[in-house]
């Protein structure tokens, strides 16, 4: 029950700790760049105004702060919809399904000899969780339960925090994809590279201490574009799969906002990293013939 659980949070961190985009030259304007995390979407006849939050899935419950806007873009909103519909009576039967490699595959088969000892000692010492009870497990997910000793704290997500004002408010909560999609992209992004990146998070520990306290800093002051930048350069992320990861799933979503947000003033919460850049999910919008603003007081 708690290794399920610490799962099915840290699995979220698809957007924010393995997204990736292009590099900044220079320093954009803030609303061309996103630089923002809340955006007001309105126009192309849409009743009332939804929506965009960009948030960050990782993060100490310290570091957690819902300002007032967002406080009160969710007051105006019907329902809130995240990356999955988190309060799904059907979630944690959906991702015990969808958490396994496939074709008997196991991190004792993937990583070698030196590599599964030390991965399998530093589970142990650091996690408390022998590594037979995960090694059958995708390694991302294997790599997610590593994030609460390199962030030094328990990490929440602030998508477990929307899920509870969701429900103290009685508002609706749906997803924009299904556990099956989202744990999918795990299964076209080779199991070798998923064991890359948590060999990474074992031999340069510190180094990746360091990234993700910057990847909180930068989120804190919503610097949207400067978190793709550094992200685009990770050793702690996955090379070349940032169309898989950010950009499709940006296109399946946009018109999911479109019809959601016709339908009903919603509140849309995604990871950061969705946010920016010309396949971002304020261009595309902007695209479809809406206005999407920055949203700051």
């Amino acid at each position: 029950m708690h290794l399920f659980r610490n799962i099915l949070l840290l699995s979220m961190l698809l957007a924010a700790g393995s997204g990736r985009g292009q590099k900044s030259k220079s320093t954009p304007r803030p609303e061309a760049a996103s630089n923002a995390l809340l955006w007001k979407i309105s126009g192309k006849g849409l009743p009332q105004p939804s929506y965009l939050y960009g948030t960050i899935h990782l993060i100490c419950a310290q570091d957690v702060r819902l300002s007032e806007p967002v406080k009160r873009a969710v007051n105006a909103s019907r329902r809130i919809t995240l990356e999955l519909d988190m309060d799904s009576p059907t979630l944690r039967q959906d991702m015990q399904a969808a958490m396994k490699m496939r074709n008997g595959q196991t991190l004792h088969k993937l990583l070698r000899p030196r590599e599964y000892t030390r991965i399998s000692h530093y589970l142990k010492d650091k996690v408390g969780i022998p590594i037979a009870q995960v090694g059958m497990l995708k390694p991302f997910l294997v790599s997610s339960l590593l994030y609460s000793n390199l962030l030094g704290c328990t990490p929440i997500s602030y998508e477990s925090v929307l899920v509870k004002l969701a429900q103290e408010q009685h508002k609706e909560i749906t997803g924009l994809e299904t556990v099956q999609e989202q744990m999918g992209i795990f299964d076209k992004i080779p199991y070798a590279v998923q064991s890359k990146l948590l060999t990474n998070l074992v031999s340069k520990e510190a180094e990746a201490r360091q990234e993700f306290q910057q990847l909180v800093t930068l989120y804190k002051a919503q610097k949207v574009e400067e978190l793709r930048a550094v992200t685009a350069t990770s050793t702690f992320a996955f090379p070349g799969y940032d169309k898989l990861l950010l950009d499709d799933r940006n296109q399946r979503w946009v018109g999911a906002i479109g019809r959601q947000a016709t339908a009903h003033p919603t509140f849309f919460a995604v990871g950061a990293a969705h946010l920016g850049g010309p396949n971002g999910l304020v261009q595309l919008l902007r695209q479809q013939g809406y206005q999407v603003r920055p949203v700051w007081r």
